[in-house]
């Protein structure tokens, strides 16, 4: 049994959930998020919870996929009222990015610029020339640009340059070290 997967999902006020035979679809004032359904599974919206129960016991699907869709429906709820929210820094001399629209123009060592475009229900906001911020209301989609953005200039390990996470630690190299 799953644990996860027992615990109903609290809809907040201001957020409206429809369930159809393909898909949960949660609208909310930050966007509305779309969750596939998987069959073996219901999803039943009750008193302003949403209950997650298996169809059948003897399938592995349903059991396997159980505690998954209720995850999956919870960061829905959770990003329409609230949002999600990832934070990448730019780290070296030189090193900068700007915002043109909703899209962003990096400098980060190579000979050229690099542009990147925002996937459509993405923010990417910039704080100074150095952080860069990533909201939206899709978890997935939140974490996956954030990634992608991170993707342009990995940090190296020898002085910590580029492009990383808030609060990641870079694991750092000594180098050559010194004939003595």
């Amino acid at each position: 049994m799953s644990k996860i997967g027992k615990v109903p999902v609290k809809i907040p006020a201001g957020v409206d959930v429809q369930i159809s035979d393909a898909l949960i679809k949660v609208t909310g004032v930050k966007g509305s998020v779309e969750v596939s359904q998987i069959p073996g599974i219901l999803v039943s919206n009750v008193d302003s919870n949403i209950f997650v129960e298996l169809s059948s016991k003897d399938l592995f699907n349903g059991s396997a996929y159980w505690g998954l869709v209720r995850s999956l429906i919870n960061n829905a709820v959770t990003g329409v009222s609230e949002g999600f929210t990832k934070i990448l820094e730019i780290v070296g001399v030189g090193y900068r990015v700007e915002k043109i629209g909703n899209n962003l123009r990096f400098f980060v060592g190579y000979s050229h610029s690099v542009d990147f475009n925002a996937p459509e229900g993405i923010l990417l906001e910039i704080e100074g020339n150095t952080v860069v911020k990533v909201s939206g209301a899709s978890k997935h989609m939140v974490g996956q640009t954030a990634a992608n953005i991170r993707a342009i200039r990995k940090p190296e390990p020898y002085k910590g340059k580029g492009i990383k996470y808030r609060g990641e630690i870079i694991k750092r190299k000594q180098g050559k070290a010194s004939k003595a």
